[in-house]
């Protein structure tokens, strides 16, 4: 069987390409395809020595700088990717991997993070952070996002198979696409981060400090209770916003971006991990979980995939002041156990990822009378 890997572009090694990491795993004499390829040398160990097919958009002028200003022509560079000799396709797709062409002997099976976020439900958000929900830019960018719109929902008409990291990501498929999904949650290295049953007394927050994150609204949380001590981990451009939400509070550290064997042992000590964030999924919540730590976490998005409520963790129904303390109330009335929370992280491991996805084109293979791969 000829197996064909689609990856949207290859920059720095994240999420999304920790599920093309496992692919490749699995499928380790596939060809794999992506709109550009500008991928450090120093992070490309995951792709095990392959040099992938790109598109016209990888020699466009200043590409490796701009490839995101491209966006209006990614669905093009997908489409002429030539597939026809391939039996199985996997795309992994946030935007435009899933748009590709493939003929009817082709069995496309498309591993969904989220549909196009900033062309849909994402889209006001987009526009208000981005500054372009107002003037002539704006409505060029409307436009744009409307054409892409447009394109997202017929494109998602041509997988064979819809996998989706969580059942919120299902979810977003089936409003945005109407199409069925089925759930393989993503892979998480939970072994670069031990299991220590001994905790602290220190509530911990570990995340890009990004508008979204809703870091500033755990930290004016926090502020409101100053007898529990709150230590924030993380970088970005909402630093100013958080220095306010924590400003003059002594219960409040800010550590900034930490080596990893600092973030492993201080999720590792943490009394709990806090998470405000509407997450697509959420794979520092399933790091801290391997690490023995409960969860204090907004129950909406991939959340109420990784928490078990009040066996590994607690899950607040607002985004708000209010909900959060009264969350870390309910949380320090429980008994969680450690050994619970690394249990629960167990679901969401690179072999649990590898099984559960071989499993899926195992059987989509069976139902077009293909051979297994």
């Amino acid at each position: 069987m000829k197996i064909a890997i689609v990856h949207e572009w290859l920059d720095t090694y994240a999420g999304s390409e920790r599920v093309v990491e496992q692919m490749l795993e699995l499928f380790p004499e596939a060809d794999l395809f992506t709109v550009c390829d500008f991928m450090p040398e120093a992070e490309r160990g995951f792709l095990r020595g392959k040099v992938p097919t790109t598109s016209f958009i990888q020699r466009l002028p200043r590409a490796r700088k701009w490839f995101r200003y491209y966006l209006g022509l990614m669905p093009l560079a997908v489409e002429q990717f030539d597939l026809s000799e391939y039996d199985l396709v996997l795309s992994s797709s946030h935007a435009v991997a899933k748009g590709v062409l493939t003929g009817p002997a082709t069995l496309h099976v498309s591993y969904v993070h989220s549909p196009m976020r900033y062309a849909w439900d994402l889209q006001h958000q987009y526009l208000r952070q981005s500054g372009m929900d107002r003037g002539v830019k704006g409505a060029a960018t409307r436009w744009l996002l409307g054409r892409l719109r447009a394109w997202d929902h017929a494109s998602a008409a041509r997988p064979d198979v819809i996998l989706a990291n969580s059942a919120w990501i299902a979810e977003r498929i089936r409003k945005a696409w109407r199409r069925e999904s089925t759930v393989v949650h993503p892979p998480v290295d939970i072994e670069g981060f031990p299991f220590r049953p001994a905790k602290g007394e220190a509530y911990v927050i570990a995340s890009r400090l990004v508008p979204y994150k809703r870091v500033e609204l755990v930290a004016e949380a926090f502020r409101a209770m100053p007898d529990r001590q709150l230590i924030v981990i993380g970088d970005g451009p909402s630093m100013p916003r958080l220095r306010a939400a924590a400003a003059g509070a002594t219960n409040i550290a800010i550590r900034g971006r930490l080596p990893q064997m600092e973030l492993v042992a201080l999720l590792q000590s943490a009394r709990a991990f806090v998470f405000a964030a509407e997450e697509d999924f959420g794979i520092g919540m399933v790091e801290a979980q391997a690490c023995g730590t409960p969860l204090i976490a907004y129950g909406r998005g991939g959340a109420a995939d990784i928490v078990q409520d009040g066996a590994t963790g607690v899950l607040f129904g607002a985004q708000s002041v209010e909900a959060i303390t009264d969350a870390v109330r309910r949380f320090e009335a429980l008994t969680i156990a450690p050994e619970a929370c690394r249990a629960n992280a167990e679901r969401f491991s690179r072999d649990a990822f590898r099984a559960n996805l071989l499993r899926e084109v195992t059987a989509a293979c069976a139902a077009r009378g293909m051979p297994a791969p």
